[in-house]
């Protein structure tokens, strides 16, 4: 058990060399994604090396896989107590604040790493996909292509330059560089997916052959599996092959729910918590705070892209696309107080609430120097209506509506990053009914700033639909709103090709899978697909 000669500043000082081969081990897992089998060697390694900086670096990122963010960062922050100068470590660190959304703690993190060790390939991929979250694009892709120039192999950094091309329009150039990946790393499970969610070409045999090779392969990780068996469900689903569709997505979302899983039950209750502590409405910022901005919420897969795109292409508005900075005022103030939002609510006063609409105007003043208004497209967003209506009442606040069995459908089948109600048909009906009761309820409260957009009105009479849109953001009717396909503007959504292209009629995809989606019409409480279809 003696430790081997190592030097005092050497990650590895004082730990046994059985030691150390469980923490090469537990490394390996962690990379692979295979949190299982990592915890099997950090347990002993606690066990004897409870404060040891290594050890709870590799703890942290255990805690972190598993989403269980907060438990990850307060770890993180004790090993670089012990290791203060650590590029690894604080690289860990952010890597951890981009999956709890702290996204300003973690290009502060990120950026103090790449400053002590400007060759840390993983560092600077991080900050790339940390600054392109915070859609601060130029600098994403001077970050990612700095990762790439370090570490040619390295494919994740590449996909995400792939995905950067095709948002910017150069989609033969997405493609290549795909399939450089691809030609390098057959298991690059993002890389596939990459390919599989273009509007302009399909996955054929050719290539499902080859998805189903790789996810044979040891070496992909968690992460490769699950975004390949979801670009496998969608070549089945080009291919007509609905049933292998299905069942492609429905273990490439068991996979990803072994790691995490949402609770229903908890989401329900902080839903309903935020409900109370804005009914009534809150007394709250001066009336016209707010007014350069329009908010579009929405479930995910709903139409808030084509929305944007449509108030984007009007000579008046910028199209900043998700924004975090609304739920990063609202952490802030979290952690100025003390207590969770919206514990803190009821304690908040008119003044309160102006410095947090300023707060809010001062973090988004980029995206007016070009136009003098904005949309800020978040979807969770809906959940903050009431803070929204208390910081910014001048704000237009436009809800993205779709069919509900369309909407989680479209959900179900897309890879969709820390939206980990997606997984299965039970947790998707609860967070749409979640989404449902507190649209109801802030359309109640606040009838003339909340306007809800069909999706299906805007398939199928669009000219009126954004004419009513234009209206409610006091915006005056552009012939080149109508044209939206035709505005050059970065799309970082999976909407990006279909808003370059007009609208289509046949999107509804539901009826092509038939009486395979009656498990999730049961859980939305809508009649069986034999029910629902029109006899002769």
């Amino acid at each position: 058990m003696n430790s081997i000669s190592l030097p005092p500043n050497s990650r590895l000082y004082g730990l046994s060399q059985i030691a150390i081969r469980n923490v090469v081990a537990a490394a390996q897992a962690l990379e692979l994604g295979r949190v299982d089998e990592a915890d099997r060697h950090i347990i002993g390694l606690l066990a004897l090396y409870p404060q040891h900086p290594e050890v709870l670096r590799l703890m942290a990122g255990a805690q972190n896989l598993r989403g269980q963010t907060q438990a990850s960062i307060a770890t993180l922050q004790r090993a670089i107590a012990l290791r203060p100068d650590d590029a690894l470590y604080l690289n860990t660190l952010g890597s951890a604040q981009i999956a709890a959304f702290d996204y300003d703690g973690a290009i502060a993190n990120l950026r103090r790493a790449v400053e002590l060790d400007p060759n840390l390939a993983v560092a600077w991929y991080n900050l790339g996909l940390v600054l392109m979250r915070s859609m601060r694009v130029d600098e994403s892709a001077a970050a990612l292509r700095r990762a790439v120039e370090l570490k040619p192999e390295e494919s994740t950094a590449r996909v995400i330059l792939g995905d950067m091309l095709r948002a910017e329009g150069r989609n033969d150039e997405a493609i290549a560089e795909y399939r450089r990946v691809l030609a390098q790393r057959p298991e690059a499970g993002m890389a596939w997916w990459g390919l599989a969610d273009m509007k302009t070409m399909s996955l054929g045999g050719a290539d499902i052959a080859q998805m189903q090779a790789a996810l044979r392969r040891a070496n992909a990780s968690e992460a490769d599996l699950v975004a390949m068996g979801f670009a496998l469900a969608k070549a089945f689903d080009d291919e007509g092959r609905y049933a292998e569709s299905l069942q492609a997505i429905a273990q490439a979302n068991a996979r990803a729910r072994q790691r995490q899983r949402w609770d229903a039950a908890a989401h329900a209750a902080s839903v309903d918590a935020v409900l109370n502590a804005f009914t009534p409405p809150r007394d709250g910022a001066d009336a016209a705070l707010g007014a350069e901005v329009i908010f579009i919420v929405s479930l995910p897969r709903s139409g808030s892209t084509l929305i944007e795109q449509v108030l984007a292409s009007h000579s008046r508005v910028d199209g900043a696309g998700e924004l975090s900075d609304l739920p990063l005022v609202l952490t802030e103030e979290s952690q100025r107080r003390g207590q969770p939002f919206p514990q803190w609510v009821a304690a908040a006063h008119a003044d309160d609430w102006q410095r947090l609409g300023k707060r809010y105007l001062e973090r988004t003043a980029r995206w007016r120097a070009r136009r003098p208004r904005f949309t800020d497209k978040l979807p969770s967003n809906w959940l903050y209506i009431g803070a929204i209506r208390a910081m910014l009442p001048g704000a237009r606040i436009v809800v993205g509506r779709r069919d509900p069995l369309e909407a989680c459908f479209s959900c179900y089948r897309q890879r969709l990053a820390n939206n980990e109600y997606t997984r299965t048909f039970a947790d998707l009906a609860a967070y749409w009914r979640d989404f449902d009761r507190a649209v109801k309820r802030w359309r109640e409260l606040h009838p003339a700033n909340v306007y809800e957009n069909s999706y299906e009105r805007f398939v199928t009479d669009p000219e009126a639909t954004i004419r009513d849109l234009l209206a409610f953001c006091d915006l005056p009717f552009e012939p080149a709103c109508l044209d939206f396909h035709k505005t050059e503007r970065d799309v970082h959504t999976p909407s990006a090709m279909q808003v370059r292209e007009p609208l289509r009629r046949d999107t509804a995809r539901a009826p092509r899978y038939g009486a395979l989606l009656d498990p999730l019409r049961v859980e939305l409480g809508l009649p069986l697909f034999a029910a629902s279809t029109p006899k002769d």
